[in-house]
This record gives structure tokens, sequence and C-alpha cells, in this order.
């Protein structure tokens, strides 16, 4: 008496005693047994953690969407790690209204459509698609400048090599000039980004399109311009500057994700 409240305390103290004197003894050497392989597994776990805290670069794939250049741009890491595990997302309803806007304006302009709503991932969903939001999308859209125009291609595929890496993409529009050049247009249905380094990173999506249209067309890069067009604010923006194919590529340095 009193009765002891740990009464498994002693083998506890005698664990204490036997990892302390592993610790200040003298380190294993190569030969000493290890008929469990704890000693192996120990060494496996430490050095995986190494490897974790220490990662090296990424190895990005061959191929790449044009929107995945973007993040790379906005957040490498985060973006390479996306990249290499390649994890299936569903669709959100914001991504899904924008593909029913595109869809429409694609039908709008008489083009073909290149793929049906129903055959979207979650598409077959009660109420995945606001119709009261493509309805103030359809209705803005038909009050711009823009549906008034004829467009000289709708919703043209492409694949270019940038650096090392094929990047594919789907131009929204591209509507002729009196000075016979060419505006590419992106159909954007949010809002336009908030600050200088959000107009930047977007910025590398009309450089993409614009440096595709040139290979696609034959025109000169100079010749081609890039807009992104707010479809809910009627807001037409165009960059001051868009990068250039050696910007692009160093988006695509390996040095610059770990």
């Amino acid at each position: 008496w009193p009765v002891d409240p740990l009464p498994g305390r002693a083998e506890v103290e005698r664990g204490a005693d036997l990892v302390r004197a592993a610790m200040t003894g003298p380190a294993p050497s190569a030969g000493t047994a290890d008929p469990d392989g704890f000693i192996a597994d120990v060494d496996a776990l430490l050095a995986e953690r190494a490897r974790v805290a220490a990662p090296g670069p990424v190895a990005l794939p061959a191929q790449m969407s044009v929107s995945a250049l973007v993040d790379l741009d906005r957040d490498p890491d985060a973006a390479a790690r996306r990249l290499t595990r390649r994890l299936p997302a569903r669709p959100d309803a914001h991504a899904l209204l924008g593909t029913a806007f595109h869809d429409w304006v694609q039908r709008f302009f008489g083009a073909d459509r290149l793929f049906d709503l129903e055959d979207l991932p979650g598409a077959g969903d009660p109420q995945t698609v606001n119709a009261d939001a493509l309805s103030a999308l359809q209705e803005a859209f038909t009050a711009s400048p823009w549906a008034a125009r004829t467009p000289v291609a709708v919703e043209v595929g492409f694949e270019m090599a940038i650096g090392d890496t094929v990047v594919r993409g789907r131009i929204d529009a591209v509507f002729a000039d009196p000075d016979g050049g060419v505006t590419v247009i992106d159909w954007k249905t949010g809002e336009p980004p908030a600050d200088a380094a959000a107009r930047r990173h977007a910025a590398v999506q009309l450089a993409v399109y614009r440096l595709a249209w040139a290979g696609l067309s034959g025109l000169p890069p100079a010749r081609v311009r890039a807009s992104f067009h707010y479809v809910r604010s009627g807001r037409t923006v165009t960059p001051e500057s868009l990068p250039g194919p050696q910007e692009l590529a160093a988006l695509l340095r390996p040095e610059r994700c770990a």
C-alpha cells in the first residue's frame, strides 16, 4: 500500500533503460545480427523520411494541358505534384457551367458540337448546371460586341511543343481584324483577376494560344492578338504584353519544381 497506479511501470522503465543504453553505446556494425529485420526496417524508414524531407526536382510529364502550364507558373511545387499523381477530379458546378456555356457559344456561331453535355462526368446528376446562371451568361454574351461578329475559327484544338514538352489546348474563337491580323478570344465565365500577379499568371494561357494560332495559320506572332472576354461583366481584357517562347519554356525547367 498504496497500490501502484501504473503496475506496468517497471517494464516501461526497463525498456527506457535499454533505449538509453543503445543510444549511448557503440553503433551496431554491419555484421550485427538482425534476425527480425528491425535494423533494416528502421534504416529504410529513416531513408524514406530523408527523401521526403529533401525531395529533388520532379520529372514533369512529356505532355500537359495549357491549364497545367498556367498552374506551373502560379504554384510550381503544387502543380508538379498534381501532374505526377494524376488523380482524377470531379468537375465542380462552376466548371460544368463554363463547359455548358462554351457548348452554347459553339452552337451560337454555327460550329459543330465537339461533345454532348450528357457525356460529361457528373452531367447526369440533377441540377448540375444552374439554368438561371447559364441563361444570364447567354444574355450577357448576346449583348456583347463579339456576338455581332463572325469568327474565322471556333474551338480549335492544337498541340504545340514548348521546350521538350507537348502542350495541348483548345482556342475558343479567332476573329479577323481590319489590319490583317487576328484576335484570339478566350471566353471567361468568372470574374477578372483582382491583382497584378493573378493577371500575369492568366496571361500565360493567352501567350500559348497566340503562339499556337500563329503556328496553325502561318501568321507572324506579332500579328496575333489575344484577349480574355469576361462574359458576366462584359469586359474584354487584353494584356499589354505576353510571355514569349523562351519565357514559357522556362516555366517547365525541372529545378522550378521540387
